[in-house]
This record gives C-alpha cells, sequence and structure tokens, in this order.
C-alpha cells in the first residue's frame, strides 16, 4: 500500500488522471485518422466536465482539453457530443459541459440557488415574478429558444454590451434553479427548454440526497485529479471544504480513497485506488487558463511551482504575461507560458508573448515549435509569428523561423 508520494510522482499521478501520456503523441505527426467520438467520449468521462469561456481571442476553452490530450481533431466532432443526449450545460465547477447523468448529484445546488433568491427581498426573482412565470408560458407553448428569439419589451440589454435584459436575466435565473435546462447552442448563445423538453424521464425523475450527491462528485474529482488535498477534491465541482470532507471520508472507509503524505504539500492527501503511478509522462501541450490542471491556483502551485493568474480582466498596462496566457507543458512539468492570439483574417497564429519558467529542458524550444505547427494545422492557418516580448522570444522565433524556411 502506498503511503507516501514523492512531488514528482504525485505530478504524474496528476497529469495521468487528467488523460496526459496516453496514449503518447508527436506534436508533428499526422495522425492518419483524426480523433472522434470514440476517443473523445472517454476522454470527456474521464474529465468529468469542460468548462465554458466566451473568451474567443484564440479558441473556446471547451475545446482545448481534447486537443491538449489528443492532438488535432475535429471541434464539431465535439460538438455532435456537447450538444447531444450525452451531455448537458450546468454550474458545476463553473458553467460547464457535464454528462447528462451528472445533472442530478447537482440538484441540490439548483435549491440552493432557489432558495437563497427567494430568502433575499431585493433579488430580481422577488421583484419579476411575472416575468418568470412568463417565461416558462412562453416556452412551454414554443420549445427551446435562445434569449435573443424571445420576444418581449423588457428583451433589451442594460448598460455596457456585457449588460443583459431581463429576459436573459430571468432565464439564466431559472437556469440556476433548474426550472428550465440547457438545449444546447445556437453560434454559442445558450438555448433555454423545459425539463420535459430536453431531459430523459430518469433524468428528470432522479432522487438523490445531499450527502450521496455530493459523495458521488467527490468520488468524480478524485478520479479526475488521480491525488489531491480536501481542497482539491472540493474545487472540482466547487464544493465547500466542510460538505466534502465527510464525503472523503466515507469514500477512505469504503477504499476508495487512499490517504498518502505527498512530500513537500505539508498537508493530508488522498490517492485514488485507480490512479496510474507512471514512471515517465511524455506530453507537449498548451493548456486553456479553464483546463483542470491549472484552474485552481493553489494546486498548481504546489504540484508544479508554478504561479498563474488569468490576466483577461486586468487593464493592458498592469499584465505581466499578456491577454490569453496559455501554460506549456512539456512531460511532467510546467515551462513556460504563451500569449496567444489567432488572427483568423489574416491567417496568422500570432505569438504575442513567450516566458519560460526557471531552467526549461534543452530541447523546449524545439518541442514548442511543433506544438505550435500543430496548433496552426488544428486552426487552419498556414503562418506563425512570435513578438520579440518575453525572457523566451528570442529562443523561440529562431527556432520557428528555421523550421519554416526547412518546410
Amino acid at each position: 500500500m502506498v503511503t507516501t508520494v514523492s512531488a514528482p510522482l504525485a505530478r504524474r499521478i496528476a497529469l495521468a488522471a487528467q488523460g496526459f501520456g496516453e496514449p503518447v503523441r508527436a506534436a508533428n505527426s499526422v495522425p492518419a485518422t483524426a480523433p472522434g467520438l470514440r476517443r473523445l467520449a472517454p476522454l470527456v468521462s474521464k474529465l468529468g466536465l469542460l468548462q465554458i469561456d466566451s473568451v474567443n481571442v484564440f479558441e473556446r476553452s471547451h475545446y482545448l482539453p481534447a486537443f491538449s490530450r489528443l492532438g488535432v481533431y475535429d471541434k464539431t466532432e465535439l460538438d455532435r457530443l456537447t450538444s447531444g443526449p450525452r451531455m448537458i450545460e450546468y454550474w458545476a465547477h463553473e458553467a460547464s459541459f457535464i454528462p447528462v447523468t451528472t445533472l442530478p448529484l447537482l440538484t441540490w445546488r439548483m435549491h440552493d440557488f432557489r432558495a437563497k433568491s427567494i430568502a433575499d427581498a431585493d433579488s430580481w426573482a422577488n421583484a419579476n415574478p411575472k416575468m418568470i412565470s412568463w417565461l416558462l408560458a412562453e416556452l412551454a407553448e414554443k420549445g427551446p429558444q435562445p434569449a435573443s428569439a424571445i420576444e418581449h419589451e423588457s428583451n433589451r440589454r442594460n448598460g455596457p454590451w456585457w449588460g443583459w435584459s431581463d429576459v436573459k436575466v430571468g432565464l439564466e435565473t431559472l437556469f440556476r434553479w433548474g426550472d428550465v435546462v440547457a438545449a444546447g447552442r445556437t453560434r454559442f448563445e445558450r438555448n433555454y427548454g423545459l425539463p420535459e423538453q430536453v431531459l430523459p424521464l430518469e433524468i428528470r425523475d432522479a432522487e438523490i440526497s445531499r450527502p450521496d450527491a455530493i459523495r458521488e462528485l467527490v468520488s468524480l474529482s478524485a478520479r479526475a485529479h488521480g491525488i489531491g488535498t480536501l481542497a482539491d477534491l472540493a474545487d472540482y465541482f466547487r464544493l465547500k471544504t466542510a460538505d466534502a470532507l465527510p464525503a472523503i471520508r466515507g469514500l477512505e472507509d469504503s477504499g476508495e480513497l487512499l490517504p498518502v503524505s505527498v512530500d513537500g504539500w505539508g498537508k493530508p492527501a488522498w490517492l485514488h485506488r485507480d490512479a496510474r503511478l507512471p514512471r515517465r509522462i511524455t506530453a507537449a501541450a498548451l493548456l486553456t487558463p479553464f483546463d483542470p490542471v491549472v484552474w485552481f491556483r493553489p494546486r498548481a502551485e504546489r504540484l508544479f511551482d508554478f504561479h498563474y493568474r488569468i490576466e483577461i480582466y486586468t487593464p493592458e498596462p498592469k499584465r505581466v504575461f499578456g491577454y490569453y496566457v496559455m501554460p506549456i507543458v512539456l512531460d511532467d512539468r510546467i515551462v513556460g507560458r504563451l500569449d496567444l492570439k489567432n488572427d483568423r483574417q489574416a491567417g496568422v497564429l500570432r505569438v504575442q508573448a513567450a516566458w519560460a519558467e526557471p531552467h526549461p529542458p534543452a530541447d523546449a524550444p524545439a518541442r514548442i515549435a511543433a506544438t505550435l505547427r500543430e496548433t496552426a494545422r488544428w486552426q487552419g492557418l498556414p503562418d506563425i509569428t512570435v513578438a520579440p516580448r518575453g525572457n523566451f522570444a528570442a529562443a523561440l522565433t529562431a527556432t520557428v523561423a528555421a523550421e519554416l524556411r526547412q518546410s
């Protein structure tokens, strides 16, 4: 029985649990057949969710975990999976695509959202009961629709471009409560429908107690982590640690979670009984800022000694690394970060800044350049440019230029 885990092994366990290192693929290889549903579905099942984000300066975030782990694939195949009967959207980590079977595990969260709204005398829901009733009636009559398709005098934005209309606020309120559910997306706009219009009967009728649901969510989190602390296992589905701890104890009693000590962590940890303990991980990948490997910043610092903050919402003069900064994984280390932009009009993958962590491996420029070539191919971009910003820009520029001359 494993009781003590070294820090390098903990990194490899975590990456293996997230789908890295199997199967090994070279960044510059061209697969005979791009990964389809038969490989995408098991990967998404392993991850448990795909976080959704609207920023599209490079690529929408939910497409990136599959590319990081499987390489070039057809995004329409993932669209088939996320818009089909096997998956749905809800607030899991943040807004996420999840297996439809996970939705009943979050019913208690819907109840909490509703109770909080109703208890607040100043909430939008309490101020707009007629709008809520009207929206439910509208969906019952006309079926699933996006907010933009619903005709109402209050369906206009308030304030700046991100301001929601009352129709959108009402639909999102009902979505959080579970009174309406996601019914796919149209041009990335969420469609809303009544549960009976979208969900199979067995999902609508599922009744799972809050403790049992939280225990199952912690189990899913532990499988996706491989190894983690209480805070790690709670964060995956945004659980309170006070709720997650009894679930962990129960999973420990059943033998699913094994208590371990990880060198340098300084806090209790648990290893999932099915976690792989690889001797090495071979990987070369770019991570979305919303990838489970890095989305919980304390875990990223503990595993990889990698300090990471999203600067999308930071005013440009105050940004340190760039706008859409993607961590770079080489084998079992995070070795740097790239600020990427997909210039679709010019057909150029723009590396707007390139930064290396201390002591990157000697082959880092060549392997990262190969990953950029694969990334550009996936995005259908014929050219790559590297701006002279960041402590890794010169080395990457020279390598990319040399490869372009050879090709």
